[in-house]
């Protein structure tokens, strides 16, 4: 993948994308159904490397190119701490991910497993994410510090909502690989924040016109 800008602000949206839905679900128990889709397609699209193309186009990130703009202008305390602080996760979870060849083969198992599924039923099925979540407690849950969740207990202790935030994390899990192989790291989150505010805003300007 080639280490752009661009490529760099498509990734951390999605990261952004998957830490808002993470959050949805937590406090609302529900979430906007096309962008859970479209993250969870994320996770089967092995054979794809260009963001654009993992999630179907650069208009169905925008709700995660917002939240890059909103997230890092402030140059101080981000306004969503909870958003940010589940996206920081996901970076830091993703690196110690790539220490675990093991891990990341049993990951890959589990995610082939899910796709058989996928066949028989459509992709946000509770089936195939009830798959999913238990991808991510087999192998993620366990790299630790654990992300997390906070929210309402009713949703939280729901287990099809349960289900869905881990599937979501999963999602957030595979942005991350995105935000590394396109060059992303701590320092071009905090050196480069104003060149990544710039892209997403392009990214913007452009769907909205």
């Amino acid at each position: 993948m080639e280490r752009t800008d661009y490529n760099r602000a498509l990734a951390l949206a999605a990261i952004f994308q998957a830490a808002s839905l993470v959050k949805d679900l937590a406090w609302r128990g529900h979430c906007d159904e096309h962008e859970f889709e479209i993250l969870v397609g994320s996770l089967f699209a092995f054979d794809v490397e260009a963001p654009q193309d993992i999630y179907r186009g650069e208009a169905n990130l925008r709700t995660g190119l917002e939240r890059i703009e909103v997230q890092l202008k402030s140059g101080g305390k981000p306004p969503d701490m909870e958003i940010t602080r589940y996206a920081i996760g996901l970076i830091f979870l993703e690196r110690k991910l790539q220490a675990r060849p093991d891990m990341l083969e049993a990951l890959g198992d589990g995610l082939k497993a899910a796709e058989r599924q996928v066949e028989y039923f459509n992709m946000t099925h509770d089936s195939v994410i009830a798959r999913l979540a238990d991808v991510y407690q087999e192998s993620i849950s366990k790299l630790g510090p654990r992300i997390i969740v906070q929210g309402e207990q009713t949703h939280l202790s729901n287990p099809a909502v349960a289900a869905r935030i881990r599937a979501a994390l999963l999602a957030g899990i595979r942005a991350a690989v995105l935000w590394r192989q396109a060059g992303g790291s701590r320092w071009k989150l905090l050196l480069g924040r104003n060149r990544l505010i710039n892209e997403a805003r392009e990214l913007l300007h452009r769907l909205n016109t």
